[in-house]
């Protein structure tokens, strides 16, 4: 867009230039191709009473911002069949909140056994006494034990090998 206009009518479109304007063409393509060249959105220019003043329109970016999608409900781990306890299946919600529940320490990957091709560390059903290696949580390249917290029967494992778990996450159960 270009824009000329004198001082008193500064922000209006002039009419078309007169035998009486000052206005050179030529300076007005240079103030246009020095507006190009320098990626300027406008140039003014003032001398005297004359002012000359190189706008353009330059495209704007319609930035729409879509509403944050509802907060993400983690479903609880899968329950494995084993959680069935003298006939009755324990809930899932409860199980975090178990006194015997040995829970991630960090967030990481969950591994059951040292090696792929090793033995688990334990089963349901293994005894364990404090202290024992129950489960590997790897995080950032280094592989982290977690130890049983006291002695009991692993009554729930509640993470497969290599699942993702989260800080406080319940890994297992021993009671």
């Amino acid at each position: 867009m270009w824009r000329l206009g004198a001082p008193a009518q500064p922000d209006k479109m002039t009419e078309p230039m007169s035998k009486q304007s000052p206005i050179e063409p030529a300076l007005v393509r240079e103030l246009a191709e020095l507006l190009a060249a320098t990626d300027l959105s406008e140039i003014e220019v003032e001398k005297g009473d004359l002012r000359i003043r190189v706008a353009r329109q330059t495209a704007s970016a319609v930035v729409q911002y879509a509403p944050a999608p509802p907060a993400a409900v983690m479903a609880p781990p899968p329950v494995p069949a084993a959680l069935a306890q003298g006939g009755a299946v324990v809930a899932t919600t409860s199980i975090k909140d178990h006194p015997g529940a040995v829970t991630s320490p960090m967030v990481g990957t969950a591994y059951c056994r040292p090696s792929p091709e090793a033995k688990a560390f334990v089963e349901i059903g293994s005894q364990v006494k404090a202290g024992d290696k129950v489960l590997l949580v790897e995080a950032m390249k280094t592989f982290n034990e977690i130890v049983a917290p006291r002695a009991g029967t692993v009554t729930a494992i509640l993470v497969e090998d290599g699942q993702p778990v989260e800080y406080g996450e319940a890994l297992l159960v021993i009671e």
